[in-house]
């Protein structure tokens, strides 16, 4: 019979095996986590599972008639196949991290702009040849609608910009907030969503904004409820780029030329009729967000499809 350790350890396998990800043992006890909104109660049984307990439960034991091992990596059965892939998207990802990184360093210059993060496959460096990349960035308070349009409107003017069938290599936009705010808008969304939204978030990767990004990770503390061996960053991304000297007055004299009130306003009034006439803003399920602190535009979001199919397999393997 399995016990709680072997419970949870096959519980965060199967969550990863639905985004075709293999773990490693270090990884299997980074990323436990609170597979059902019923089991909160159990995140101190999740905090005693040490490195060790995982490690010797992933070698021997009832676990071990659920999962296999190949190149130190775990997977269900019959998933071996996904190393090789693992691999592979990981030698793609590191490619498009340093193609990535050129577009931050310019991007740098752009007014208002205080982080710039990537998430999603990428920062899990699970992506494929023709995915795009997912951006998150962290806007001046007071500034957001205007600072989404100058990054938009430099990300289009390099050729950079994700729209329509052009996908490849391009930058997908869904995530501005304000270096005021901080935290990402949790309240009111299904407990699956939430569960996917701190992995996104456990695994994002910083390129500028070091100082903003460690603040960020303390106002989002709300993560460690998900994800109890979450830790905050110590060490900075060593493909960082630094902000010079010369970057911060190109910057500062943008600021300068465009903090008039009356350019926010507008831009917002524009904005929001655009967001408001869009169909995919009232799209079933999507997750919209268009205000002063936090624009969010996730008009399909994968957490909850993918929960549910992790608890089905987890309910026919007799886990929860």
């Amino acid at each position: 019979m399995l016990n709680n350790a072997q419970k949870q350890i096959i519980a965060a396998i199967v969550y990863y095996d639905e985004l075709n990800y293999p773990l490693t043992a270090f990884e299997v006890w980074k990323h436990l986590a609170i597979i059902s909104e019923q089991d909160a109660s159990e995140q101190e049984k999740l905090f005693g599972i040490s490195l060790l307990d995982v490690m010797n439960n992933l070698e021997s034991g009832e676990a071990r008639k659920y999962i296999e091992e190949y190149r130190g990596f775990y997977f269900m059965e019959g998933r071996k196949e996904l190393v090789e892939s693992r691999l592979k998207k990981n030698k793609i990802a590191c490619l498009k991290l340093k193609k990535l990184r050129r577009v931050v360093y310019f991007l740098r210059f752009v007014p208002f702009v205080r982080m710039i993060a990537t998430t999603g496959r990428m920062a899990m460096k699970n992506t494929s040849r023709n995915s795009d990349w997912d951006l998150f960035v962290i806007l001046k308070k007071g500034k957001i609608w205007t600072g989404r349009t100058l990054v938009t409107v430099f990300i289009h003017m390099i050729g950079k910009r994700r729209y329509g069938n052009k996908i490849k290599n391009r930058i997908c936009l869904n995530y501005f907030i304000t270096d005021e705010s901080l935290k990402i808008n949790i309240e009111g969304r299904p407990f699956e969503v939430n569960l996917f939204s701190a992995n996104e978030y456990s695994f994002m990767i910083p390129f500028f904004g070091f100082k903003t990004f460690r603040k960020f990770q303390i106002r989002n503390s709300w993560i460690k409820k998900f994800k109890p061996n979450f830790e905050i960053s110590e060490a900075r991304n060593p493909k960082m780029v630094s902000d010079s000297r010369f970057s911060k007055v190109i910057r500062k004299c943008g600021e300068r030329l465009l903090r008039f009130n009356f350019i926010e306003n507008l831009l917002r009034r524009i904005e929001r009729e655009k967001i408001a006439n869009n169909p995919k803003t009232h799209k079933t399920g999507s997750i919209i967000e268009a205000n002063d602190t936090e624009l969010a535009f996730l008009p399909e979001p994968q957490g909850k499809e993918i929960y549910e199919r992790c608890r089905e397999k987890l309910v026919s393997l007799g886990i929860v």
